[in-house]
């Protein structure tokens, strides 16, 4: 009779509270009495505990309530497309040779460059040997080939650009000294060449970075756009209970609260082959079933709410960043409303900029940079804005393609900046820019019990367009 009981809920999207389910299986007949339930409160709240039932009994609450009327749901106009030329699927041009690689770490340098130049407080730059040759005040702009730590307590970084390299020193008695520097990230630096040799003596260190003074400028959007990362379909640890209590909260809610756009950044289903042993941790153990899977969860989303998907680490794609869209074979059960897309991705949403990334070069920041950990990738995401790129460090742990282009390079600053991949969950305003990590929808794994990570799931952000307010709807309870 108990498991009757909790079917007949769950059929309407509710949930009885274990203090409720005694209550109700104490009635001469259960069944009956649920059904009373269930059609006098499936419209106020989803979950139902002991107060609620007994107040109906008391007669607080109609047994037959006035019904509500019937608003009908008119389409909603979308105003969402993919940014032309921030997308690999379709243009992926490298073969893997050395000259594609020289390619691609050209047009890292040049976009970066750029950038630097536009700053107010930098202007120009010479060429390194340009510059040395000089012997006087300059600026240069190089990619960070190593860093060192002097005998003396200084730090020498080697610079390089298209025309040649030096040695920049930054006293421990400067202003910049202290500051963080990864390899193959581009930097500017104005400071003079020492009398002899090839080194630079730096005095300041400039970021391609967001601009100063940038902020949110509101508009007259009402829509939101909600965030569910790392959904894990497949997985035996997939919290289908919190999946399916997001769900019907979004069905309930989600058009009222103008929610019309939801994005997916990556880890949609949990793969085969990840990681040894994986398949101990399967549910399904088929890639094929698990994306068709998560069509049928896609389904349940509200018809009106446009979708990107995107792939990561753990789906059916090449694992080398840029990663295209998922091909075809694989979305097929997916609705009409699903944009597939690539890893990282520009998204135009109602004139607001959203820059869509997996995440997996966190694991080189974090096994790099012993400042910042995987408790709080929020700043780990803003380490990569103010350098301008999403993955800046090559031959770690993320596998880079040699593009012709590097779309990795945040070119335009955007509005929102999402990630996943770590299965935490925060927020953080950097520069009028919305940071937001968007958790996962998978419990804790073996391999991350052994590591000791405690992921945050089952935490939908959602962010208004118009306003720029961020909320972390929490599912997990």
């Amino acid at each position: 009779m108990r498991s009757e009981v909790l079917n007949a809920a769950a059929r309407k999207n509710l949930f009885f509270s274990p203090d409720a389910l005694e209550v109700i299986l104490s009635n001469s007949d259960p069944m009956a009495f649920t059904n009373t339930v269930l059609n006098a409160l499936s419209g106020s709240s989803m979950f139902i505990d002991k107060k609620d039932i007994m107040d109906l009994v008391a007669g607080d609450i109609g047994i037959a309530p006035e019904r509500k009327a019937i608003v009908p749901h008119n389409k909603r106009h979308h105003d969402i497309s993919i940014v032309q030329g921030t997308d690999v699927t379709g243009d992926s041009t490298c073969e893997g040779k050395i000259t594609d690689f020289a390619t691609y770490f050209k047009n890292r340098f040049f976009a970066l460059k750029k950038i630097i130049e536009k700053r107010r407080d930098f202007g120009t730059s010479l060429q390194i040997s340009r510059a040395m040759s000089l012997g006087r005040e300059a600026k240069i702009i190089g990619m960070v080939y190593e860093k060192k730590e002097t005998k003396n307590g200084h730090t020498t970084l080697t610079l390089e650009d298209e025309s040649g390299t030096c040695t920049v020193l930054i006293s421990k008695d400067s202003a910049c000294y202290g500051e963080l520097f990864v390899n193959d990230e581009v930097v500017g630096v104005s400071g003079r060449p020492a009398s002899r040799g090839d080194l630079f003596i730096a005095d300041k260190i400039f970021r391609p970075d967001v601009p100063t003074g940038r902020t949110w400028t509101p508009s007259d959007s009402a829509a939101s756009v909600a965030f569910l990362s790392d959904i894990h379909v497949g997985s035996s640890t997939f919290l289908e209970r919190e999946w399916k209590r997001m769900i019907a909260w979004m069905n309930a809610n989600a058009f009222d609260m103008s929610i019309d756009y939801l994005v997916l950044p990556g880890d949609v289903v949990d793969g085969i082959g990840i990681f040894p042993d994986q398949e101990d941790e399967l549910d399904i153990a088929d890639i094929y079933m698990q994306y068709e899977k998560l069509g049928e969860y896609i389904k349940e989303i509200p018809d009106h709410i446009k979708i990107v998907l995107q792939p990561g680490n753990h789906d059916a794609v090449r694992l080398a960043e840029p990663q295209p869209a998922l091909s075809g074979i694989f979305t097929k059960s997916f609705d009409s409303n699903v944009i597939v897309a690539g890893n990282p991705v520009n998204i135009e949403i109602e004139g607001r900029t959203v820059l869509s990334y997996h995440g997996k070069s966190i694991d080189d920041w974090v096994a790099n940079v012993q400042r910042l950990s995987y408790d709080d990738p929020i700043t780990v995401m803003k380490e990569m804005l103010t350098r301008r790129h999403l993955s800046p460090m090559y031959g770690g742990k993320t596998a880079m393609a040699p593009e012709k282009k590097d779309y990795l390079v945040v070119e335009k600053v955007p509005d929102i900046f999402v990630s996943g991949h770590v299965h935490g969950a925060g927020k953080m305003d950097h520069r009028g820019t919305k940071i937001i990590n968007a958790s996962a929808w998978q419990d804790q794994t073996e391999y991350q019990k052994s590591h000791n990570f405690n992921p945050i799931p089952a935490i939908m952000p959602v962010v208004h367009l118009g306003t720029g307010a961020v909320r972390m709807m929490d599912f997990s309870k």
